[in-house]
């Protein structure tokens, strides 16, 4: 199986016109400053480094910003760059991210002449009443029509989404969800609405008008969306935020539910759900439960949260990994 690896060329804020209540994208990615071209070329050479040469697969990845809505000249030179690595064996394409409202035909056959792989969409939410609220500037029939677009000229579609916006509720959650799912999307991310210090969203929480989802909270939708996704064999490909300085109480981060181990939470989540509706109590027993190699950390749990609950039901638990086991199949030994 071969693993996925993104080369992260982060371009903060340095087109779109509008300013979500939410959006900080400099503070958010922790990158400070625009890229220039000798800096991208030294980022893929080093990254190329590191990643093993065999049983990968490697894109160079755009994110940050609205990369579609740049300066037409800026883009070229930004594609050039990256497509000069896209071999088809080392590097196999680009992907980037960008508006729904930034989509059209002469930017689609742009990006296909440079090898582009993957379009990601910020959709964040498909509730008009949230999109309004969050000062989004486009609407759902723009994500829609991109969609479309996207997929017709050949590209594989991404749609990113947000919880916990302006207005956000777990069943608007899960209706974004499905709808990204019918719209064709191949991968998708998932984030938890932070509050940044310096954006509108800080304004609203100070007046009372805005309150963060609880980090408990959000890890409940989450695993619901994960689940839902699953299901239709759309590609979780992020939880939460990327770690950085900045998303710290103590430099930008000003509420909202982050935590440096979002992904771990909720994958705990739905071990532990998982576990417990399989697995036969039997207090005089000890218990081996095998799980995936790749799925122990969260079978255990952060922290070793479900280890630990389990214990309770058991003389003893041991969790290890059976390498013949494929996503989250599992058997027990009990003795």
């Amino acid at each position: 199986m071969l693993k996925h690896y993104n080369i992260p060329i982060f371009i903060p804020e340095m087109a779109c016109p509008h300013q979500c209540v939410f959006c900080d994208q400099k503070k958010i990615s922790g990158q400070q400053h625009i890229p220039d071209i000798q800096a991208v070329k030294d980022k893929i050479e080093s990254y190329l480094e590191t990643i093993p040469a065999k049983r990968s697969r490697v894109e160079i990845a755009f994110f940050g910003g609205s990369f579609t809505g740049i300066p037409i000249d800026i883009q070229k030179a930004y594609l050039e760059t990256a497509a000069k690595y896209v071999n088809g064996s080392r590097v196999e394409g680009i992907r980037l991210s960008t508006r729904p409202d930034y989509i059209n035909e002469d930017i689609l056959n742009l990006l296909k002449k440079y090898k582009v792989k993957t379009i990601e969409l910020g959709a964040q939410t498909l509730d008009e009443e949230v999109l309004a609220k969050s000062g989004r500037g486009h609407n759902i029939e723009d994500v829609e029509n991109a969609s479309k677009m996207i997929i017709e000229a050949g590209f594989e579609l991404g749609l990113q989404m947000m919880i916990g916006l302006p207005g956000d509720t777990r069943e608007k959650a899960l209706h974004t969800a499905k709808r990204i799912i019918e719209l064709g999307a191949k991968n998708t991310r998932i984030y938890p609405c932070l509050v940044i210090k310096g954006t509108q969203l800080e304004g609203l929480m100070e007046m009372g008008k805005y309150t963060p989802m609880r980090l408990t909270e959000a890890i409940l939708w989450v695993k619901d969306l994960y689940l839902l996704f699953e299901e239709a064999n759309v590609n979780v490909i992020r939880i939460g935020l990327h770690p950085s300085e900045e998303l710290d109480p103590n430099h930008s981060l000003v509420g909202g539910p982050y935590h440096p181990s979002f992904k771990e939470l909720v994958m705990t989540e739905i071990w532990k759900e998982h576990l417990f509706e399989r697995i036969e109590f039997k207090p005089d027993k000890a218990i081996i439960i095998y799980v995936p190699h790749d799925q122990l950390n969260f079978a255990i749990g952060h922290k070793s949260e479900n280890s630990q609950l389990l214990s309770n039901h058991f003389l003893s638990v041991k969790i290890k990994t059976d390498v013949k086991l494929i996503k989250r199949a599992f058997y027990v030994d009990y003795y």
